[in-house]
């Protein structure tokens, strides 16, 4: 039986993330490709590879080169160190969607990494959707690597692109690899070997000084991001990179619960969901609910406690997984993401234990951006629509309302694109077909009082604008900022929640 506290250690999970169209499958495949879990490295939306990206398996990922979900890959990586330190590390990539559409999925994938790895396009910069990711960073304090992509193509300034980092993304960088369009080197922080000082020339050399050495504990505590420079799709760079990281990386972190904090080196176990996927086997309509270790090992067939339904559960078939390929797994530890077969019994946000209560917190569901009913465009596939809506709600794909008033189901999304998905999906998984229609809509928030009377009256007077979520919870749909306010300001004892946490 493998040694517990070794096994925690050598385990490195951690989240890559990026705008749209930086490079972040492409550095995915490259690591998967050095890492001997693939033999192949994949493109995206690529003629010359015929091979789709591994993170890519979704038929829509495909036909359009975009990541719409976060993809979980698990594999060894053999380390020589030289001498006796040769390590064979267990490394956990979640490769996370790019478009801003689907930054729910994004965010949540950030509670269950111990690090992230941040892709930047060399000739764009730091975009929006960058400086977001970090702030959701640094309010975790997740030590951040940063891979400056696409290198190979001239013009690139390295001294401006890392100015930019630090002012856009609010964080001391430090130079690793270094490149001046000739080829890779390699700064004071971390030589190769003796000689690679004296490849960069002195002006060079000079304007190096100017960033601190790279600092472990600085790095840890998410105060400094060693940055390299490279190229995924060239393959420049990226063998540095992993392994740098997995030297330097954090093992598994402690987790803040609701109760206490959590240590990963406790022996009993201790587990959160941050994802369900429907579908991973389209042949059998399967649903997958994402667990993160947090604390101990867990074990195939043994009881543990789903604190939620206060039921005790075991389970014959946990998976690992690479992409959509999965396989049975006895056993897993601390910082691993193992997949648990759901016929319904999980929601994101639950936890499995050992037997004590305990609630993790920081796995919030956002107030929407677009609205639009639902309506079902075959009559005869009724119950495949409203199976495939249920699960895919349940993804955190999107949000289900409905009128208190008329029964209508609504869709609340963060963009466009989701609609797309969510429609694209209803008809190729679950043979059902949806049209939409377009609704004027503000804002939903999620109310709540201390004093009844006062709901009660609000639900009353405000009944056209009332919904239920899919929790069955209250929600008011206002149609306006106006009508928003007024609300707010009229009954001063509701609270309205722009945010409803898992």
């Amino acid at each position: 039986m493998p040694n517990f506290v070794d096994e925690i250690h050598r385990r490195r999970t951690f989240a890559i993330i990026s705008h749209p169209d930086a490079g972040k499958t492409t550095l995915t495949e490259k690591l998967l490709l050095y890492g001997g879990a693939i033999h192949v490295a994949g493109a995206v939306k690529s003629n010359k590879i015929k091979k789709t990206a591994t993170s890519d398996w979704m038929e829509i990922e495909k036909q359009r080169g975009i990541s719409v979900a976060t993809s979980v890959m698990g594999f060894d990586y053999w380390r020589a160190s030289g001498g006796d330190n040769s390590t064979i590390y267990h490394i956990n990539i979640l490769d996370t969607p790019g478009h801003q559409d689907f930054a729910e999925d994004t965010f949540r994938t950030l509670t269950a990494v111990d690090s992230v790895i941040i892709v930047i396009d060399s000739a764009k910069g730091v975009e929006t959707q960058t400086r977001r990711l970090m702030e959701v960073c640094r309010m975790r304090k997740t030590p951040v690597m940063v891979f400056m992509n696409k290198m190979d193509r001239e013009g690139k300034d390295p001294f401006d692109l890392m100015d930019d980092v630090e002012k856009e993304l609010g964080i001391s960088v430090t130079p690793i690899t270094w490149t001046d369009g000739q080829g890779l080197k390699f700064t004071k922080s971390y030589f190769l070997n003796s000689d690679e000082a004296q490849t960069l020339p002195s002006e060079t050399q000079d304007l190096l000084s100017i960033y601190p050495e790279f600092d472990e504990q600085a790095y840890l505590d998410g105060n400094l991001a060693p940055v390299f420079y490279g190229s995924a799709y060239k393959t420049i760079g990226v063998q540095e990179l992993l392994d740098f990281f997995v030297e330097h990386a954090p093992s598994p972190r402690a987790i803040e619960a609701m109760e206490r904090r959590v240590d990963p080196l406790e022996e009993k176990f201790t587990g959160f969901c941050f994802k369900i996927h429907a579908n991973m086997d389209p042949n059998h309509r399967s649903c997958i609910a994402f667990f993160k270790i947090c604390s101990g090992r867990f074990e195939r067939n043994v009881y543990y406690k789903h604190v939620r339904k206060d039921q005790q559960m075991r389970f014959s078939a946990p998976t690992c997984f690479m992409a959509q390929k999965k396989e049975t797994v006895d056993e897993a530890f601390a910082g691993d993401i193992v997949g648990l077969p759901d016929t319904g019994n999980f929601k994101i946000g639950d936890t499995l234990t050992s037997g004590e209560n305990l609630h993790f917190k920081g796995l919030p569901s956002f107030s929407p951006e677009m609205f639009k009913y639902i309506e079902n465009a075959d009559p005869m596939k009724q119950k495949q629509l409203d199976k495939g809506v249920h699960q895919l709600m349940d993804e955190g794909v999107a949000q289900l309302f409905v009128s208190q008033m008329n029964g209508r189901k609504i869709i609340g999304t963060v963009g466009q694109l989701q609609f797309e998905v969510i429609q694209y999906r209803l008809e190729h998984e679950y043979n059902a077909k949806c049209r939409w229609e377009n609704m004027a809509m503000y804002k939903a928030c999620w109310v709540e009082s201390d004093d009844e009377e006062e709901l009660r009256t609000f639900k009353t007077r405000k009944a056209q604008y009332m919904a239920f979520d899919k929790e069955g919870r209250d929600v008011f749909m206002a149609d306006s900022a106006y009508i928003l306010n007024m609300a707010q300001n009229d009954y001063p004892h509701i609270k309205f929640h722009f945010t409803s946490e898992f």
